[in-house]
């Protein structure tokens, strides 16, 4: 689906989403390579950070793209073998994402709850069995979308309501069925959707409650500082996400489903190294270290 019929926008669609790729794979991998090179960020939650700024540039990278490429060629057009391809690289790391933020939210957790505990919870290798997790829970459920739908349908000239090959647009397509396509749309929503975000609703629940004993206001901002910026991303993203996902089994408005994707596919990866960021003196810090040595090493190159 089109974004506008416009000829006169066209033009305008591609400066706009080729700058917000530009400026989305620019902006994650400037923060990858300050956490990787700065010693100082070697801790749990920035390598978290890391992965999902990883993650983000691949989830953006599935979609944008195409639909540059789409308002350069004037075609909407995609093979079903692109579509697959697509739906499975968007499942893949949009449950990345889902499994990331939990996996953030936990870390926040052990760290502000159980601070004596931290470095005991968090070594390295746990950090890393949860980054591995998250890529195979992830990986399974993009197979799983993949096997319900490759069974119900056959497709040839098939429109999809969106701009790109959107799992709930392909559902609704691959099955007759209302009563069959609610029922896959909720329990993938409520196993990859609700159990992501009640944990980390229950984990945050137990932070500001420990947050609430503080009896500093010093030491309650300094907290609500380091959790807040993560709480930002995720009402955001899921938010937005689980708005359209669980939406489209009830009535889907294509406008509104576009716009709701655009949100958590296009302006939250934009976001994250703004919001991790800039209220971040480490990240800071970080950058500006990178950027001294980086002019340094020039100097001796020249």
């Amino acid at each position: 689906m089109t974004l506008s019929e416009d000829p006169d926008l066209q033009p305008i669609l591609f400066g706009v989403f080729l700058s917000t790729y530009l400026v989305t794979v620019l902006g994650n991998l400037l923060i990858i390579l300050a956490v990787t090179n700065d010693a100082h960020l070697h801790t749990p939650m920035y390598f978290f950070l890391a992965n999902l700024f990883f993650v983000d540039i691949c989830f953006i990278s599935t979609t944008i793209p195409k639909l540059i490429v789409n308002i350069q060629t004037h075609s909407e057009a995609i093979t079903c073998v692109g579509c697959m391809i697509q739906m499975s690289l968007f499942i893949l790391f949009l449950v990345m994402d889902d499994m990331l933020l939990t996996a953030m939210a936990y870390d926040r957790y052990v760290a502000i709850c159980q601070p004596l505990h931290y470095p005991v919870i968090m070594k390295p290798h746990f950090c890393v069995f949860l980054v591995l997790a998250s890529y195979f829970i992830s990986f399974v459920a993009s197979q799983v979308h993949n096997l319900i739908i490759l069974q119900s349908t056959y497709f040839n000239s098939i429109e999809i309501s969106n701009f790109f090959c959107h799992p709930s647009q392909v559902l609704n397509i691959s099955f007759s069925d209302t009563f069959t396509k609610n029922l896959v749309t909720y329990f993938v929503g409520a196993i990859f959707g609700f159990l992501p975000v009640s944990g980390i609703f229950l984990t945050y629940y137990k932070i500001f409650s420990s947050i609430m004993k503080i009896t500093s206001s010093s030491g309650q901002y300094k907290v609500f500082s380091t959790c807040g910026s993560h709480l930002s991303v995720v009402c955001l993203f899921y938010g937005t996400g689980i708005w359209e996902y669980l939406g489209s089994a009830v009535s889907h408005s294509p406008s509104n489903g576009i716009m709701a994707t655009l949100m958590y596919t296009v302006v939250t990866p934009m976001l994250n190294p703004f919001i991790y960021s800039l209220r971040n003196r480490d990240f800071v810090s970080a950058l500006k270290r990178v950027s001294i040595k980086g002019k340094l090493n020039l100097r001796h190159c020249s």
